[in-house]
């Protein structure tokens, strides 16, 4: 019998200064079957992505401590990484399709996790 190599799941980079909201975001994406990798700021975020060629889609919140909010993370990411799917979520503000680069999607908190997890699972099959 030959070895097979197992198949990599698909990475998922969660971005949350908020340790509860951020563990939660991390055990969606654990139970969608992603690999996760978590940041609590943009700032981190991009030291991540600067390093790592593996992640697929980045879940931000918008209010975050450092140089950038979630909404410049999305920005940096659109313009350095194109090929990364982004997701935003904030508690304090709505977000109109034309305020998020392109092809980033908004939820608001709380989420609905199903339909996260069914948007990380979507983004991760197109790239």
């Amino acid at each position: 019998m030959g070895q097979s190599t197992p198949i990599a799941k698909p990475v998922v980079l969660v971005v949350e200064d908020e340790p509860l909201q951020r563990m939660m975001a991390v055990d969606l994406a654990l139970d969608a079957g992603f690999e996760v990798v978590e940041a609590w700021s943009a700032d981190e975020a991009v030291a991540i992505l600067e390093s790592r060629s593996d992640i697929r889609v980045v879940f931000t919140d918008v209010d975050m401590p450092g140089s950038m909010d979630g909404l410049k993370l999305a920005a940096a990411i659109r313009d350095r990484w194109p090929p990364i799917e982004i997701i935003v979520t904030s508690g304090h503000m709505r977000l109109t399709d034309d305020a998020l680069p392109v092809r980033s999607v908004f939820f608001s908190k709380p989420y609905d996790t199903e339909k996260v997890a069914a948007e990380m699972t979507r983004m991760a099959a197109i790239n």
